[in-house]
């Protein structure tokens, strides 16, 4: 059974054109690697600009798999370079009962 997470990636200054690139191809090289999905990802910004991204794993070990696959490593040390992680509850959008986000 697949897993949904959120991901939010906070852009580093200067580098939200860069974030959005590796948002927007990040995922078939996951899917070559059978981690993730074909369901399309939902891509949305705050209103402080950071990306929030929902998106399917294929399971909980692919999860768990990803932490050792030099193909996953190689991505995260790329997001690392032009975005912070940001918890979900830390964005303002989450603290309402409902959420809005502009479209990417």
């Amino acid at each position: 059974m697949g897993s949904i997470s959120i991901a939010c990636y906070k852009p580093r200054p200067g580098s939200e054109q860069a974030l959005l690139e590796l948002v927007r191809n990040h995922l078939p090289p996951l899917r070559a690697e059978g981690l993730v999905t074909e369901r399309a990802p939902i891509v949305m910004r705050t209103a402080d600009g950071t990306i929030v991204e929902i998106f399917e794993w294929v399971s909980k070990e692919a999860i768990a798999g990803a932490h050792n696959n030099p193909v996953v490593l190689d991505l995260w040390k790329r997001f690392e370079a032009v975005c912070w992680y940001e918890t979900p509850a830390n964005l303002a959008e989450f603290q309402n009962m409902f959420a809005h986000f502009e479209p990417v």
